[in-house]
């Protein structure tokens, strides 16, 4: 009897190794799978918004159209590039580095060129300045 009860802890202690490797492997897929989900968005084309009549015509390339009326202050800008009179660079309205500038003290620009001209150069953190949709 002796043997069997030895037997019987040994499988249970098995068991309990077999269950704690396959958690970390379990766990460590998981991970690598949430790592990959979160590259997905970087490859997407950006979505532009265009002046319109109406809010019906919609295209799958990612242009919406929506009426002049409903676009907000922060809409309009969408496609300006803001300064800081006292920085050096410039960015899209949606970077963090334009979110961080006062109101006061941002300046605002039509182009990328015009900004250039100004003296300004582009904000190496900003996703989408080297994107040629807002090129000029």
């Amino acid at each position: 009897m002796a043997s069997l009860e030895h037997i019987l802890i040994n499988i249970k202690s098995r068991e309990r190794q077999i269950f704690f490797v396959w958690s970390i492997i379990l766990v460590g897929l998981i991970g690598f799978g949430l790592g990959r989900l979160s590259r997905l968005d970087d490859n997407k084309m950006p979505i532009t918004i265009r002046e319109s009549a109406s809010a019906v015509n919609s295209e799958v390339s990612g242009v919406i159209s929506v009426p002049v009326a409903s676009l907000t202050a922060n809409v309009n800008n969408a496609n300006k590039i803001v300064a800081s009179k006292t920085g050096t660079t410039y960015n899209f309205t949606w970077c963090s580095g334009a979110k961080r500038i006062n109101e006061a003290n941002k300046v605002w620009f039509a182009s990328q060129a015009e900004a250039e001209r100004a003296g300004y150069k582009k904000a190496v953190n900003c996703k989408g300045l080297s994107s040629p949709t807002f090129n000029d």
